[in-house]
């Protein structure tokens, strides 16, 4: 009986020793997603922004001579 009682203890903190790591490993791979999402938007916002700055950059060009123009009418 103190055997059998023995093995059962000792498969019940195996199962919750390996129910701890595995809740590790899904915290670890749930990090390096939102890492992973977070680098993600970070470039996509870079790269609009620069899209943005390169347009805003010819409409000044465009505009400004504009009034340049008028300006010295």
């Amino acid at each position: 009986m103190i055997r059998t009682f023995s093995a059962m203890r000792g498969l019940a903190l195996c199962l919750l020793a390996t129910w701890c790591l595995g809740g590790c490993a899904v915290t670890a791979v749930a990090g390096a997603v939102v890492t992973v999402a977070a680098t993600a938007v970070s470039v996509t916002a870079t790269v609009v922004e620069t899209t943005v700055d390169v347009a805003a950059a010819g409409v000044d060009a465009v505009v400004g001579e504009d009034e340049e123009e008028e300006a010295e009418e």
